[in-house]
């Protein structure tokens, strides 16, 4: 068995949710959608920070990221507000990501709503994809390419916001000429890319289209979200995802992140906090507390 380096001394969960079923949250409640795990009926319950805080006993976690929980969109002024009076009142998370998107209407206003909030540090939004890379097509409306969607993208710098992507790796290319026509504003790559296909062609697609990505130099990834439908989250499945998306992004730009509850489904914090050493057990101390901690707290300004 592998001799686990000592754990850092201070991390960030630079990416998780709470929520409380009492507000409008549709996904988790009456409705059900495809998801990337499967059923997760599992999660469909309240997760305050009581329960962040169990999950994550035994590791130093010092600060948090949250990540807008896919309200009713209606209200995603009300997310922020609730989430910041969460914070204030239990000390998690830190930080707060909100949603707007960009190409709508109320875009402007919604985006002045949420930097009037000291927590909120940027906004996520799933531009347009599609299913399958064979699928993908350059500027759709909606999607990262689309010029109403950019105008709502421009007030983002206005506001000294940061821009969660989520989208799957084939739709990378539209982010680096994102990232290079907006280089003052920071794009964090959620969840590695999403790559669920772990077929040696489809893993060669991945690597080319983050080493694509990376070369804006405002662009940074987030590792998490990487569980595979069906199985325990294992190193032996994700170790090479992890490693590959820290040699192509450099132990700068890149940071560990929990997604619990979601990541809750696949495997237990300790396990994939565990997962996470294991696979930077060559690196050395101060390189994993950068990636545990140090480039959370100066990208996400904590």
């Amino acid at each position: 068995m592998t001799t686990l380096p000592p754990r850092p001394r201070a991390v960030i969960d630079a990416h998780h949710h709470v929520w409380d079923l009492a507000n409008d949250l549709p996904w988790l409640k009456e409705e059900r959608k495809p998801f990337r795990y499967g059923d997760y009926s599992a999660m469909c319950h309240d997760y305050m920070p009581a329960d962040y805080r169990r999950d994550t006993a035994g590791w130093p976690v010092v600060g948090s990221v949250y990540v807008e929980a896919e309200w009713n969109r209606d209200l995603a002024a009300e997310e922020s507000r609730w989430v910041a009076a969460v914070a204030s009142k239990h000390g998690v998370p830190s930080v707060v990501v909100a949603w707007c998107d960009f190409a709508a209407p109320n875009a402007a206003a919604l985006l002045a709503s949420h930097a009037s909030i000291p927590v909120v540090r940027g906004v996520r939004h799933k531009p347009e994809a599609t299913q399958t890379p064979e699928e993908a097509r350059r500027g759709a409306p909606g999607s990262m390419d689309d010029p109403n969607w950019r105008a709502g993208y421009a007030l983002m710098e206005r506001h000294g916001l940061s821009y969660d992507l989520q989208t799957p790796w084939w739709h990378l290319d539209a982010a680096a000429d994102l990232a290079k026509d907006f280089p003052r504003t920071p794009l964090i790559v959620n969840h590695t890319g999403l790559p669920a296909d772990r077929s040696p062609e489809a893993l060669s697609a991945w690597r080319k289209a983050l080493e694509k990505a990376a070369e804006q130099e405002n662009v940074a990834i987030k590792i998490s979200g990487i569980g595979l439908p069906g199985r325990p989250w294992t190193v032996e499945d994700n170790a090479p995802v992890i490693r590959d998306t820290i040699a192509i992004f450099g132990v700068d730009r890149a940071m560990f992140a929990s997604n619990f509850p979601v990541d809750g489904l696949v495997g237990d914090f300790d396990t994939i906090f565990s997962g996470f050493l294991a696979a930077t057990a060559d690196r050395t101390e101060g390189e994993r507390d950068k990636l545990f901690h140090d480039n959370a707290v100066r990208i996400y300004r904590l």
